[in-house]
């Protein structure tokens, strides 16, 4: 694995501060100074916030983790107990274990574990969002339009500033992810369209069909494991008329695709 990455544990109990590797740096620190005061020093922390560290921990836990005796910067001893020492044991092996795990992952599936964090852990708004592999760059004084492979023979174009494209650092073979919101997305029947100015033009199947009082959700399934959201009014699909199994284009607009990196 590369090094400085690792799995990492953070534990908390609801209304109560959160525990993650700090703290329990902190409660190792204590155990071998048997001090609060030296072992503030030797994490980095004040006195008062290694402190409120304990508490905080002692809170979390159904019996204390270290047992002290306020003493001022100097002053008073504090002992880890034997609870306490079960939580430092536990954190190293929990977190040992989720190391193991991203190394079989980035084994396995021929993945950064990197990567793979952010696929989990990345939160948006757009109900869209694919990770891509830029194929081409078209730079211009203003703009510059990025294409994008997203498997399945699918392509998607994006248009963003030349300034964006700078700061991001794009080039061909860049793994970037796509976002679209469904609400941007225009929906048409069947393959094999005229004329249109649209950039992005995506066939697929529709899957599904949802329906609300005002909008509803349309999903395509564009092969290669990919599906598309559409959100469009209610009266929309209605004259469209898709149902599970037809043939639709979804059409957006490349100034409607956002560009991200991992």
């Amino acid at each position: 694995m590369p090094e400085g990455l690792r799995g990492a544990l953070t534990v908390e109990r609801p209304g109560q501060a959160r525990m993650g590797a700090e703290r329990v740096a902190l409660l190792a620190a204590i155990g071998r100074t048997g001090s609060i005061a030296a072992a503030a020093r030797e994490v980095g922390l004040s006195y008062k916030a290694a402190w409120d560290a304990v508490q905080a921990m002692n809170n979390l836990f159904a019996r204390p983790v270290v047992t002290a005796a306020p003493g001022g910067r100097t002053g008073g001893g504090a002992l880890v107990t034997p609870e306490g020492e079960q939580v430092i044991a536990a954190f190293a092996a929990i977190e040992d274990g989720l190391s193991r795990v991203l190394s079989t992952l980035e084994t396995r599936l021929a993945l950064h574990p990197a990567d793979i964090l952010w696929s989990l852990m990345m939160k948006t708004s757009a109900r869209n969002v694919y990770r891509c592999t830029v194929t081409a760059l078209t730079q211009g004084e203003v703009s510059a339009e990025v294409q994008m492979d997203l498997g399945g023979g699918q392509i998607l174009t994006a248009v963003i500033t030349e300034r964006s494209l700078s700061d991001m650092g794009l080039s061909p073979g860049a793994e970037v992810f796509a976002l679209v919101k469904s609400s941007f997305v225009i929906l048409a029947r069947g393959d094999e369209l005229a004329q249109l100015s649209v950039r992005n033009r995506l066939g697929g199947t529709v899957a599904s069909r949802t329906d609300g009082q005002v909008n509803s959700e349309i999903v395509l399934d564009l092969g290669g494991g990919k599906t598309l959201a559409a959100t469009i009014t209610r009266e929309s699909a209605e004259t469209l008329a898709l149902q599970p199994g037809d043939r639709a284009t979804a059409l957006v607009k490349a100034s409607h695709v956002i560009v991200a990196l991992p």
